[in-house]
């Protein structure tokens, strides 16, 4: 319980934990940040950790002047490349195997179902999956099991990383320093949150939806 509510507290005011960090590390801060992404999106066990909120949050604190916004968004664009790219290569390796067993969010069905996805809709399902919290960890990991061609993987995974640091950072850089969004940063991040949960809920309806319709 104290584990979740320490979780909790971290997502909800990550502008105050990752200032305390500045003055306690320094430039230090930057290799902290890098190491948060990498493992966010290289470790499909760490889809807890913060992506987005964290994002804004730095490109808020380097409005202040604490962080470079550019060395910022550089290092934890380079560190989401470099997390997809391991993610990819570890389902790579493992194989289909990892969808051999029971466990409840490894199953065959979703190898086949992303496949497909992939087949459909190519490069695009790296880019938006870059988008979605969960989506953005496991994406990466199921790509290589399904064994996507790397030389069309990477050059999408590039892309998606650009635009999903930059996006949150410099609208951190820009907005974060708004009274009302310092005054509010505990609904603002619980937004972001949430909108960034919009699309995979959206999904999860549809496919609900598209399960009980009855067959003709």
């Amino acid at each position: 319980m104290e584990i979740v509510t320490y979780l909790i507290d971290l997502f909800l005011h990550l502008d105050k934990h990752l200032a305390e960090l500045i003055s306690q590390y320094g430039t230090w801060t930057y290799a902290i940040l890098f190491l948060v992404i990498f493992c966010e999106t290289g470790l499909v066990i760490a889809p807890f950790l913060p992506g987005d909120s964290l994002l804004f949050a730095t490109g808020a604190l380097a409005a202040t002047g604490a962080l470079d916004p550019n060395i910022a968004f550089a290092l934890m664009a380079l560190a989401s490349v470099l997390g997809d790219n391991t993610n990819y290569t570890i389902g790579r390796f493992i194989g289909p195997r990892a969808f051999s067993g029971n466990s409840r969010f490894l199953k065959r069905e979703y190898l086949d179902k992303t496949q497909q996805f992939y087949d459909k809709y190519g490069g695009r399902t790296i880019i938006v999956g870059r988008f979605l919290p969960i989506i953005r960890t496991f994406a990466p990991f199921v790509a290589g099991v399904a064994k996507m061609d790397r030389r069309k993987y990477v050059p999408f995974t590039i892309i998606g990383a650009m635009f999903w640091v930059g996006l949150f950072v410099y609208a951190g850089y820009f907005f974060g320093s708004l009274p009302f969004v310092k005054n509010n940063f505990s609904i603002v991040i619980v937004v972001i949150i949430l909108i960034s949960a919009v699309p995979a809920i959206l999904e999860v309806i549809r496919h609900r939806r598209n399960r009980n319709k009855p067959v003709r």
